[in-house]
């Protein structure tokens, strides 16, 4: 008499189904991992941080530029004499061109954070061209020379975004420091105090001060700048620091 369960699956099939739907789960996941990566990209050239003995670090802050914080930013970075690096968003950018004037003018970098600040996966090349060049083109107005390194939001790239940083000859700069987190876990003493536990000469940091509900990380430029001096680094910009030797 016939089986009314149809025919029973041998152990290497039970065996190939399993691992064919063990592949199917981790692809998505294995796409996500490489897509966020802080150190890894599909083509190109990234930088998380510099191989040098020098107790050298960079200083940035992603997002903005905002006006009402400006003033506070500008004048702590002043009176430590901190040049540091800014990746700004295209579109904040265009409502405030003083800013981002302004910022040059002091002697620090602007970067690339793309126009709409989206994430950057599953984006035509067209799409693409338009967040990296009116960026580009918003920096430069400001007064910026010289190479204009970018930074992904969220640290989302996958394929294209990075095939069109390779075709167009520029750098991405992600970080291996990043002390303030989510603004409702940030605390300036914990900023402080996780920065330097993280830092090694080479670090590039990473800040978020331009919001409201980042008045932590605000607060907590100042004494991460004092202590990190105390503790014998020196600040420069990312471009100083990519151009450093590796002593």
């Amino acid at each position: 008499m016939g089986s009314s369960w149809g025919p029973v699956m041998t152990r290497s099939t039970q065996l190939r189904m399993a691992v064919s739907l063990c592949i199917v789960v981790a692809l998505p996941l294995g796409a996500r991992e490489v897509a966020r990566s802080r150190t890894f990209q599909t083509f190109g050239r990234l930088v998380a941080r510099v191989e040098t003995k020098r107790p050298i670090v960079a200083l940035t802050f992603d997002d903005g530029p905002t006006a009402g914080v400006a003033d506070e930013i500008l004048r702590i970075l002043e009176s430590r004499q901190v040049r540091a690096t800014f990746f700004v968003i295209g579109s904040h950018l265009a409502q405030e061109p003083d800013l981002g004037r302004r910022l040059v003018a002091a002697g620090h970098e602007l970067g690339n954070h793309t126009y709409s600040h989206n994430r950057m996966v599953l984006r035509s090349q067209r799409f693409v061209r338009a967040e990296v060049e009116r960026t580009d083109g918003l920096i430069r107005a400001a007064g910026q020379t010289g190479e204009i390194y970018f930074r992904a939001p969220f640290c989302w790239k996958l394929l294209g975004l990075p095939w069109y940083l390779w075709r167009t000859g520029r750098t991405s700069v992600t970080w291996d420091v990043a002390p303030d987190g989510p603004s409702s876990e940030a605390d300036a003493a914990r900023i402080v105090s996780a920065c330097r536990k993280a830092v090694r000469p080479g670090s590039i940091i990473l800040l978020h001060v331009w919001y409201r509900g980042r008045e932590p990380s605000r607060a907590a430029v100042p004494a991460l700048i004092d202590q990190l001096r105390a503790d014998g680094y020196e600040f420069v910009t990312v471009r100083e620091l990519l151009s450093s030797t590796q002593d």
